[in-house]
């Protein structure tokens, strides 16, 4: 009922975002004698907020076509390297990058928002590194067929994808997805595996939620498993190629994550208000850019979504050593060559101060010069990997750190792997 109840929901509110539209339109149609004047330039203003409020969203795309790099304007070539039900491998590259330029997996949240999220990220960090990326599915258009995904394959998917990389690649892991790269990461490293990351990098995720809990994490500890599979677990509708299958809704995760911040989000609404009064079209297509991404939402396999709840957030079974990946124990302090910069954002409401920092405490055999930690300032979640913060003054910290440790992976060979 919850699915089908937004979709009815989805359809109206997209029939009335249209009509505002044209009648913004019409308001500002400078042929007629009362447009942009007093109340009626109001109106028009209010009709445009509203429109892009409610209008239907789809997958946006990267769209990153050049990069500018020492004064330079480079070409980007993106490919989809790797097709897989649940995500694609996609690299983005440019003919500035030398041969032999550090190769960099990025790996998104599956957290109810597309990879795209990450766009100002994956431009960054392009500018000195071969950056692959992994491009999560919306599972309501992932056929029942293709069967199921859960934390333990998405792990799969990480060393597959790493596999496919090759020997001395590096790992970057934004929010949410920390915790299954922490996980693959040890379990290649317990294998001597070559194709196990040089660095890997953890941003704002939540290793040991216990660590300064925020909102959600008291959200996700106050309400049992059952809560969950219960209230939020839906079916997709038989409009969609995946129907029938249970997924958490991306519509659920975005009103949660509107609702956490909503006096924020009415300002911004108010502010693309005066901007479209005042013909400031920059400003209000600035606020319509953020706003057309963070709406764009996807559906989560349930099983995932139910199992990084219950060991995640409720069981902390990574940090207390009895985190279980197909039937194995994953041992941290197998990992002994991979460097580790944790960074989290001192203004962050989603992933509390020494969450993330957590995972310097759990590898002992990690040697401390191969450890580092940043906290950044005034930044919040967001911030941390996209803006002028992460541009400025994150993102060369990741830069000296993959530079620092990128001879370490040269000897490494691919061979076959147990």
């Amino acid at each position: 009922m919850l699915y089908k109840a937004y979709e009815i929901q989805r359809s109206l509110l997209s029939a009335s975002s249209a009509m505002a539209s044209m009648t913004a339109d019409l308001l500002g149609d400078p042929r007629l004698p009362f447009s942009g004047f007093g109340p009626s330039q109001m109106m028009a203003s209010a009709l445009e907020v509203f429109a892009h409020a409610a209008a239907p969203r789809g997958k946006p795309a990267f769209g990153i076509r050049t990069i500018h790099v020492d004064g330079t304007t480079h070409a980007v070539r993106e490919s989809t390297e790797i097709h897989r039900p649940f995500g694609d491998l996609k690299k983005f590259t440019h003919e500035g990058l030398p041969p032999d330029a550090p190769r960099l997996l990025i790996v998104a949240p599956m957290s109810g928002h597309y990879a795209t999220l990450l766009r100002g990220t994956v431009e960054r960090m392009l500018e000195r590194c071969v950056v692959y990326i992994t491009d999560w599915a919306d599972a309501k258009y992932v056929p029942l067929a293709e069967g199921r995904f859960d934390l333990d394959d998405y792990i799969d998917y990480l060393v597959a994808f790493l596999e496919y990389i090759g020997p001395g690649a590096h790992m970057m892991a934004v929010c949410q997805p920390s915790v299954p790269a922490f996980a693959a990461t040890a379990i290649m490293a317990a294998k001597d595996h070559p194709c196990r990351p040089v660095t890997l990098t953890m941003m704002g995720g939540p290793i040991d939620t216990r660590e300064s809990p925020t909102a959600v994490n008291d959200h996700a500890i106050t309400k049992p498993y059952v809560w969950f599979k219960h209230n939020v677990i839906t079916t997709v509708p038989v409009n969609y190629p995946g129907e029938g299958r249970q997924v958490y809704p991306g519509f659920v995760q975005l009103a949660s994550f509107m609702s956490m911040n909503l006096g924020s989000h009415m300002m911004s609404h108010y502010s693309l208000f005066k901007h479209l009064v005042q013909g400031d079209g920059e400003g209000a297509d600035a606020t319509k850019t953020f706003y057309d991404e963070y709406r764009a939402v996807c559906d989560l396999p349930a099983e995932f979504y139910l199992q990084t709840v219950d060991v995640v957030f409720q069981r902390h079974a990574l940090p207390k050593g009895e985190f279980v990946h197909r039937g194995h124990a994953v041992d941290l302090g197998a990992i002994h060559d991979t460097a580790i910069l944790c960074i989290e954002g001192e203004r962050d409401d989603i992933s509390g101060i020494g969450q993330t920092k957590a995972a310097l405490k759990v590898t002992p055999n990690v040697p401390e010069e191969m450890k580092q930690y940043l906290l950044a300032a005034e930044a919040g979640h967001y911030g941390i990997f996209n803006g002028s913060r992460w541009r400025t003054k994150i993102a060369p910290v990741v830069d000296a750190w993959i530079v620092r440790h990128e001879g370490r992976g040269k000897g490494r060979k691919l061979t076959a792997v147990a």
